[in-house]
């Protein structure tokens, strides 16, 4: 079954990340670069980082028809999708083993595919 993991933060976490030296944000890529080759095996798409959600641009559709383009990101609130991978794996269980590990996003939202 196909998932789409995705990573999620918050303006707090990006100000964390800024506030990181050089070092520790290597390391932080290290274990990223690490996550990733440990499940390899289960990516369809390996993951790609998103954009701060400040370089967003949305554009939503009223009811009446008319089309609303605006800056920013489609919801408001504390955490956005930093970015994504989507995972092959027998079920939930092991989709879940792998979000588990992310070093990286204090928060991992899975969502099953529709092939």
């Amino acid at each position: 079954m196909k998932y789409m993991l995705m990573f999620c933060k918050s303006e707090a976490d990006d100000r964390r990340f800024d506030a990181m030296t050089d070092q520790e944000r290597a390391e932080l890529f290290r274990q990223v670069d690490e996550w990733q080759t440990e499940n390899r095996a289960s990516f369809v798409e390996p993951g790609y980082r998103l954009e701060r959600s400040r370089a967003a641009t949305t554009v939503r559709r009223k009811q009446d028809g008319q089309v609303m383009i605006t800056d920013g990101p489609f919801v408001e609130g504390g955490e956005v999708v930093g970015g994504y991978s989507i995972v092959d794996v027998p079920d939930l269980d092991v989709a879940l083993r792998i979000a588990r590990t992310f070093p990286a996003c204090p928060t991992v939202e899975i969502r099953p595919v529709i092939d």
